[in-house]
């Protein structure tokens, strides 16, 4: 079984179709990759600034990876699912999101290997959209939509922590 249908993997390479889905969505989730270009730049731009972009991008990753949680759980709830092991990967979004955050507070190496792990996770978390699409299927466009936000904010995330040991 193919992970992506051919619709899906033809929606990712062409131009998203804004009429599928409502503009503040589209806008508002695109525009949710802009706080780690910034967590970037400054990274890469500003000696003084490096070790906050690089936490506050290990925290913003986090962050968002504890939303997908949220909305995968009320996916589920949508669903009325009663397997065990969809509602364990809707947790397992936010306590991942929590456990890169520990080394921090334990005094371990920080934040590189964690930006890398979470970048790694939001890259991978379409595969759980899609696995756990529909019925009711998500709307039209959404699995494309998430994405690319995936892609850009996973992507970012990752460069930051493969930079992390040259920077700071």
């Amino acid at each position: 079984m193919a992970i992506w249908s051919n619709r899906e993997r033809e929606s990712l390479v062409r131009p998203m179709e804004n009429a599928a889905l409502p503009r503040p969505a589209v806008l508002l989730g695109l525009a949710g990759i802009v706080p780690q270009a910034l967590c970037f730049a400054a990274a890469l731009v500003s000696i003084e600034w490096q070790w906050v972009a690089l936490a506050a991008a290990c925290f913003y990753a986090a962050l968002i990876l504890s939303f997908l949680g949220g909305l995968w759980w009320m996916q589920l709830l949508l669903q009325r699912e009663e397997r065990w092991r969809p509602w364990l990967l809707s947790v397992a979004a936010s306590l991942g999101g929590w456990a890169a955050l520990l080394p921090w507070c334990l005094g371990w190496t920080w934040p590189g290997p964690s930006l890398v792990a979470l970048g790694a996770l939001l890259v991978m978390s379409p595969l759980v959209d899609r696995h756990l699409a529909g019925p009711p299927a998500p709307p039209a466009g959404w699995l494309g939509l998430r994405a690319r936000m995936a892609g850009g904010l996973g992507l970012l995330t990752l460069l930051l922590g493969l930079a992390a040991p040259f920077l700071a």
